[in-house]
């Protein structure tokens, strides 16, 4: 009775009252039927037992051991109903038995393809013509713009920390410095090419991307240089643009970026970069998939980068155009890309990935530009959640859809956080 009694009620009774689902009541009913039955296996043991031939006669019992024997008739037939119990639970699939696998924190991070590491993150610094210049940039959080005498001590502890990578976007404040054609982009006493020299003999072990692209430099603000109606010359910019990535290049780039999206800039800096017999010594990174849009608003404010008419929609890539985005990445891997970029990044997880599928044999880079970085600090500042929680959670989403590279402002807090 007692055992009826603590089984059925405690297990059946328990699941039924308190759980009253259909999965629940079912598995209820499955368990009830086990231990009906509990008192005639307890009598069935005891009768078997009384009952075996290769059992030798025993003396009579005293209560005590009459008790004791019932005891553990009572063990045994438990142990049966357990097990009967535990095969219930998992249905015979125990593949569906997950936690186990992730129950410690180190256990958890094996579960990622890819762990955020400080050799995965891209730096951007925006430098200025400006040389004492350290200005913060109202619209990006915790960023500046620096010239160039404020960019060693800048950097000097962030590379103490690890930092192993930066990319420099130049930023002409001076008078007279932007014109239609963008001349000052690969001017030799521009602040990208000094930075460039500078940074290569301060710090010979940091890899330098230069990004390459005439919107900073050119009095309209767009990516290239436009015909009398306005529209952009893609020849004309090509080669204008291929010029300025071989410039950066010769004065010690590791790494050109052209981010511009004209048609045919990656074969076209790619030969050139032949021809001066430094491509063997030069990462030619595409920004193949860069879609136009709201996001990047923080940069021009930090770049001055304005379309002063118009806007970028006839070469940046449309939201939707996947395809497009696909075929982009196609004919940049075919013109000799060595890396391909997704920009923006957290909103085109699914262009990243495609990257990864499309370019399986080669690093694949995306970028959390300007909006993505100052909507995670408005949002954390607002409360809706942990700045650090939220930082790691989006950039490793992004690791995760396919990205081997992130070009991050938050790099200099990830060098501190990755530290800890």
């Amino acid at each position: 009775m007692f055992a009826d009694f603590f089984l059925n009620s405690t297990l059946s009774g328990v699941f039924a009252k308190f759980f009253p689902d259909t999965f629940t009541v079912a598995l209820a009913r499955r368990i009830r039927a086990i231990t009906m039955s509990f008192s005639s296996l307890v009598q069935d043991l005891s009768f078997r037992d009384a009952n075996d031939e290769r059992r030798p006669p025993r003396a009579p019992l005293s209560t005590s051991s009459t008790i004791d024997d019932r005891r553990s008739h009572v063990s045994r037939a438990m142990s049966y109903a357990s097990t009967s119990a535990t095969s219930v639970s998992i249905s015979g699939d125990i593949s569906s038995q997950l936690h186990g696998g992730y129950s410690h924190p180190l256990a958890r991070s094996w579960q990622a393809e890819r762990q955020l590491t400080k050799s995965m993150l891209i730096y951007p610094l925006f430098v200025s013509d400006q040389d004492d210049e350290e200005s913060i940039i109202p619209s990006l959080p915790d960023q500046h713009r620096r010239g160039i005498n404020k960019l060693v001590p800048h950097l000097e502890p962030l590379i103490r920390k690890g930092l192993k990578s930066v990319i420099l976007f130049g930023v002409p404040l001076a008078p007279g410095s932007k014109d239609a054609l963008g001349t000052s982009a690969d001017d030799p006493k521009g602040p990208v090419m000094a930075a460039i020299r500078l940074l290569r003999q301060r710090f010979p072990q940091l890899f330098i991307t230069v990004d390459v692209c005439l919107c900073e430099y050119t009095s309209h603000g767009h990516c290239g240089i436009l015909r009398d109606d306005g529209s952009l010359n893609n020849q004309l910019s090509v080669d204008r643009i291929s010029d300025v990535a071989v410039a950066y290049a010769q004065a010690g780039a590791h790494c050109v970026a052209p981010s511009d999206m004209n048609d045919g800039r990656i074969r076209a800096i790619k030969l050139k970069l032949i021809e001066e017999g430094i491509a063997h010594r030069v990462v030619l990174m595409s920004y193949a998939a860069k879609f136009s849009g709201c996001l990047y608003g923080p940069f021009r404010d930090a770049a001055g980068s304005v379309p002063s008419f118009g806007d970028r929609k006839c070469y940046q890539l449309p939201h939707g155009g996947r395809g497009l985005a696909r075929r982009a990445m196609h004919r940049d891997i075919a013109e000799g890309a060595d890396i391909i970029m997704v920009k923006p990044a957290g909103q085109y997880l699914d262009i990243i990935s495609d990257a990864k599928e499309i370019g399986k044999d080669m690093p694949v880079a995306a970028y959390q530009v300007s909006g993505e970085f100052a909507m995670i600090h408005a949002a954390a500042k607002a409360g809706v959640f942990d700045l650090k929680a939220m930082a790691f959670e989006s950039t490793e989403g992004i690791l995760r859809a396919g990205a081997t590279i992130v070009v991050s402002y938050f790099t200099p807090r990830f060098l501190d956080w990755l530290e800890s």
